[in-house]
């Protein structure tokens, strides 16, 4: 932050919330020291004072009553037993600054441009292994890995069309990435709903600030499953494949499929004839082109993969040799979502493009290494240790807040299968200030930017800010009691950039 910056003016120091809010020694988003709001933040810090604890409980209340009647929702366990819940909502914005914006733009799209270098590689020649940059175990070992699509070609060379990869900052402010999410990554429906019940519960609050849109989100999508079609498809027909009602991303779906125009789809409405898919309707078969598919690879062909799957279509994988339908995202991009694999993402961007990462990784220690298997044991009880292949907040251990007792099982288990699992550092994840009851309090939060590719990358502009809603929590999943926040990144120089506020407009 410049001299500049830190000079201009702050939100008055009077206001009880801004001079209650306290810090507790982590980094927080909003605050850059006790009483002292960061410069991107002035404005917002400005407006919250002017309100009273009566104002904001009613426009917090407001929100949620609005994610109720319109039905955002989520499951918290999938299967027929699953209860669904309203997403939560923390109505105050968190704000990313233009130029940190422009860091995250640059560093997603250098990590997916070589993750797709590498899916590449790890399908065709395996360059990558040969040169001993990875243990050729770890991939031909690797759940996510399909030996039944060596040697396919994609349309673009693109295999991961939609990506989020979860970002957060360490003590010092520096993004890091968490870990990347390249089969089915869900959340951005959320995103764009964050934005908008913000605006029709406060648009008051957009007025001070030039806040860059997410609302475009679904047409981009579509703009790029319609650039992956069959070259023989005129006019493609895109579906959107979901495994059904009791998946807990089922809102999502249904959002998307509504906002892009296309058909939901479950895997008894398609079929294969003669090498292409159609679609089941009330006036006979209709081809289709493009699928993009939110069913995992296991359940997407019974006569390639599980053959006691109801959830995906007979004979797709042939189709998709063929090259008659195209899948967004591509079989096989499970290997790079792998949390092993994740490890070596830095040295696979070093590779490919013969650059460093602008986004680092969170240090990570490999229990298939043998001195980090012996220090994961013996330190168990200050890392994080994931399940590769689990995600939402399931097979993990936050090893400082956990009981003796699981603790001991999760050193077995790494003991037992090394392969299995990876560790990481507890971190002291940023906080932001949340509406808690009556008062503002921080509560810690990531950040999932997704990513489009089509023929070109596009980052759009936010993401979807998780937040560990309980206090001290470090887990931010919604199946894990986490919510929501809207994302703001601001539009032009940063405040202090030019010796102004910036500009003030609706955003």
């Amino acid at each position: 932050m410049s001299a500049a910056a830190s000079t201009r003016p702050q939100a008055p120091p009077a206001a009880d919330w801004v001079r209650d809010y306290a810090l507790d020694g982590c980094c927080d988003e909003m605050f850059e020291a006790p009483g002292r709001v960061r410069p991107h933040y002035a404005s917002l810090a400005r407006h919250l004072a002017t309100l009273s604890e009566a104002e904001v409980a009613r426009r917090q209340r407001a929100a949620e009553f609005s994610f109720e009647s319109r039905g955002i929702t989520f499951a918290v366990n999938q299967g027929s037993q699953g209860v669904e819940k309203i997403m939560p909502f923390d109505l105050i914005p968190r704000l990313v600054s233009a130029s940190e914006w422009v860091t995250i733009e640059r560093g997603l799209e250098q990590r997916v441009r070589a993750l797709n270098l590498f899916l590449h590689d790890v399908y065709h020649g395996q360059r990558i292994l040969g040169a001993g940059i990875i243990p050729p175990e770890l991939i031909l070992g690797s759940r996510g890995y399909r030996r039944e699509f060596r040697g396919v070609d994609v349309p673009l060379g693109v295999y991961t069309h939609i990506t989020g990869s979860d970002l957060v900052r360490d003590a010092s402010g520096a993004f890091h990435v968490l870990e990347d999410n390249l089969r089915t990554p869900s959340g951005v429906s959320y995103l764009v709903e964050n934005r908008r019940v913000l605006k029709r519960v406060w648009p008051q609050v957009f007025r001070d600030h030039d806040v860059r849109a997410v609302e475009g989100y679904p047409q981009d999508l579509l703009d790029v499953l319609r650039a992956v079609a069959p070259p023989t498809a005129e006019d493609p027909n895109v579906v959107l494949l979901t495994p059904g009602v009791y998946n807990s991303a089922y809102f999502e779906h249904t959002f998307l499929a509504k906002a892009m125009g296309v058909e939901l789809v479950e895997g008894s409405d398609l079929f294969v004839d003669d090498g292409a898919v159609f679609m089941r309707t009330t006036h006979g078969p209709r081809r289709v082109d493009v699928i993009y598919r939110r069913v995992d690879d296991d359940f997407l062909d019974p006569l390639a993969f599980r053959a006691d799957s109801r959830l995906g279509v007979a004979g797709l994988l042939a189709c998709y040799h063929l090259r008659r339908v195209s899948l967004a995202n591509s079989i096989g991009t499970g290997i790079a979502d792998d949390k092993a694999i994740y490890a070596y993402v830095p040295r696979i961007i070093k590779y490919y493009l013969g650059e460093d990462p602008i986004l680092p990784n969170v240090p990570t220690y490999l229990p298939t290494e043998p001195a980090d298997l012996k220090y994961v044991l013996e330190h168990i009880d200050e890392l994080v240790v994931k399940a590769v292949n689990e995600s939402g907040g399931y097979g993990m251990l936050v090893g400082p807040h956990a009981p003796q007792a699981d603790r001991e099982e999760y050193r077995a288990r790494v003991r037992d299968n090394p392969r299995g699992y990876i560790a990481q550092p507890t971190l002291a994840l940023s906080r932001a200030p949340c509406w808690v009851d009556d008062h503002f309090e921080g509560r810690h939060v990531d950040l999932r930017p997704f990513v489009l590719f089509g023929k070109e990358v596009r980052v759009t502009p936010g993401g979807l800010t998780r937040v560990a809603l309980r206090r001290g929590s470090l887990v931010v999943n919604s199946s894990q009691g986490g919510g929501g926040k809207d994302t703001w990144v601001l539009a032009g120089p940063d405040i202090g950039d030019d010796g102004s506020d910036g500009p003030e407009r609706e955003g």
